[in-house]
């Protein structure tokens, strides 16, 4: 039957050696298409999908050496953007958290006119017309004067806003410093109103000016330098706190590394001679448990020209800047530079206790005006008042707590006022003493 097959179908022998003949194709020819067939699947399963943004090369890091001297070199990590310390101690943040570079077109900023125009009403005179009066006249003050010691104060806000408070902490500066000379940075103040204001000291042979202050100068070659810059050019936010009571906090620190000396806040009152402080800050308050200092003031300062620590102060104000945060660029700021620094070679200073400027806190000042309730309270006052006596350089008053506060007769600051003051008529008048 096979043979009737072959000769009904002469195809079939072709058919089939053509079927074997495919069958028997070499091997590598299928092992090939299988490869294929594999990359294929396998493409297709680990495709990543990269975005666009993600293409371009990331942010490049700088490194900002600081050299002081006495210092080793320190290398600090920081990213096109200035950082801002923790006030608290700061968490250990792993290097795959460096942060890339923020959209500054995305950065809420102020409108630029509103931004002028508090710049201009803070600045007041200190442009073009005042360059160059500011280190001329405080030089010629200084040569002429022989100065035993040197004081600065700034007053930034008007003329009207100056109280008899303010003047009795004049007054005090020259009660345990006759031979001090006491330098006023204020536009109000350096005017024909100003010169009325302050002309009985003059009188009386005390040694004191108010200047315009040229901050391009008081600035120039530290850090505050650019931070103005760009401050004028309305590339730093000045924020919802008072741009005036930033400016004052940065000028006290530039004010004392140009020329040295002490810087005082118009709310303290001076008690006793600084002859004996050099190089000096002092503690707000104290950890009760420890008993280590848990915050400082910058109320009061004592450095001497050029010292390290105020150079610290003053980098740490124009890399850490916060306009929205009270304090932050005052109290805070050099209680976290300190908290640093402590320990470290180059820095030569001492931290006070607290009772050296700051005896009472801003939370009980109020009970330093109160006179005597009853026997009990009246032996309390006596002792805390010989305490301060005793203790105390200088007492800071935080006049926004103390300020509307009337002084009661018998008080313990109603006795301050009659230890520090020189018009002292006025000065108890001023502080409407309750009868």
């Amino acid at each position: 039957m096979f043979k009737m097959i072959k000769q009904h179908h002469p195809n079939l022998q072709h058919t089939k050696g053509s079927f074997f003949g495919f069958m028997l194709l070499p091997t590598s020819l299928f092992a090939l298409s299988i490869i294929l067939l594999l990359a294929f699947n396998g493409f297709s399963v680990f495709y990543i999908y990269l975005p666009g943004y993600l293409k371009s090369s990331p942010e490049p890091i700088r490194l900002l050496p600081e050299n002081l001297s006495g210092e080793k070199t320190v290398t600090k990590l920081v990213s096109s953007v200035m950082y801002a310390v923790k006030e608290e101690n700061p968490s250990v943040v792993s290097k795959t958290h460096l942060v890339q570079k923020p959209n500054v077109s995305m950065v809420p900023r102020p409108k630029q006119g509103r931004l002028a125009r508090q710049i201009h009403r803070t600045l007041g005179g200190s442009g073009t017309k005042t360059k160059g009066v500011f280190a001329s006249k405080v030089k010629a003050f200084f040569q002429n004067s022989k100065c035993k010691s040197r004081f600065f104060m700034t007053w930034i806000s008007s003329i009207e806003a100056l109280s008899d408070r303010e003047l009795l902490a004049i007054e005090s500066v020259f009660k345990s410093h006759p031979k001090a000379c006491l330098v006023i940075v204020s536009n109000s103040l350096n005017s024909k109103k100003g010169n009325a204001v302050l002309k009985p000291f003059r009188d009386l042979g005390f040694k004191l000016i108010a200047v315009h202050p040229d901050f391009d100068y008081i600035f120039k070659n530290t850090f505050a330098e650019t931070w103005f810059n760009r401050l004028k050019k309305g590339s730093v936010d000045p924020g919802e706190v008072s741009l005036g009571q930033n400016l004052s906090n940065l000028l006290r620190l530039a004010l004392l590394y140009k020329y040295g000396g002490v810087y005082i806040d118009t709310d303290v009152l001076v008690l006793k001679r600084f002859d004996r402080l050099r190089n000096v800050i002092s503690a707000q308050s104290i950890d009760p448990g420890t008993k280590n200092w848990s915050r400082l003031n910058n109320a009061v300062l004592i450095f001497d020209e050029h010292h390290p620590l105020l150079f610290k102060f003053i980098q740490e104000f124009a890399l850490t800047f916060d306009g929205n945060r009270w304090g932050h660029n005052g109290p805070y700021l050099v209680s976290r530079v300190v908290a640093r620094v402590t320990g470290r070679p180059g820095f030569n200073f001492t931290v006070l206790p607290p009772s050296a400027f700051y005896p009472v806190d801003w939370t009980r000042i109020r009970s330093l005006f109160q006179g005597p309730r009853n026997g009990s309270h009246s032996n309390w006052l006596n002792v805390k008042l010989r305490q301060i006596r005793r203790q105390s350089y200088a007492i800071h008053l935080w006049n926004r707590q103390s300020k509307k506060v009337e002084v009661e007769e018998g008080s313990i600051i109603d006795h301050i006022i009659s230890d520090c003051c020189i018009f002292c008529n006025s000065s108890k008048s001023s502080f409407k003493v309750q009868k």
